[in-house]
């Protein structure tokens, strides 16, 4: 069973039934590399005409081109213009149970009192100090904020610590609206 699924997504989803040799002196898979990679530029040069990564993000650029993009592959899929190998061709019909992850709460208590035994037992001194350091970095834009980041981590610094250092100086973020 496993053999023939992994024909059917080779074949239906790569293509590589439409050309006779695929893999005959690499043209084809070059062939493919090089329009993923034009395609990829031509999406960067898109990013740079909007003002760059950053300007796309906070005009919701991103997040429009992430919604359609979406729209449109499920567009295709309903349609099967697109295949993708047992969403809408070869399904297996017998239904499956899902699992669904539950959390030991005796693991969930352990894990609490471990964290707060580091909160107790670490140099809160040390912490305070690196947490303060990457707020300086933060607040500095040409300044690389890993270093920083990892002595916080290096001090024991909980990951909730090192997030409200990031809120103080940039606020929480807020997705902007898709229009």
């Amino acid at each position: 069973m496993v053999a023939l699924r992994t024909q059917q997504i080779i074949a239906d989803e790569t293509g590589v039934g439409d050309t006779i040799d695929p893999l005959g002196g690499s043209y084809y898979l070059e062939w493919l590399t090089d329009q993923m990679e034009e395609k990829a530029f031509e999406y960067f040069d898109k990013i740079e005409r909007v003002g760059g990564l950053l300007n796309a993000i906070k005009t919701g650029f991103l997040q429009r081109e992430i919604a359609e993009t979406a729209y449109r592959y499920q567009q295709e899929l309903e349609r099967q213009e697109r295949i993708v190998v047992g969403v809408n061709r070869y399904q297996i019909d017998e239904k499956q149970p899902i699992d669904t992850l539950k959390i030991n709460e005796e693991a969930q208590r352990r894990q609490v009192e471990r964290i707060a035994m580091v909160r107790e037992t670490r140099d809160r001194a040390k912490v305070e100090d690196a947490l303060d350091g990457l707020r300086k970095a933060f607040e500095d834009e040409k300044a690389n904020s890993m270093y920083p980041m990892v002595k916080a981590v290096r001090a024991y610094a909980t990951l909730g610590e090192i997030m409200d250092a990031g809120r103080k100086v940039f606020g929480d973020y807020k997705e902007p609206p898709i229009l």
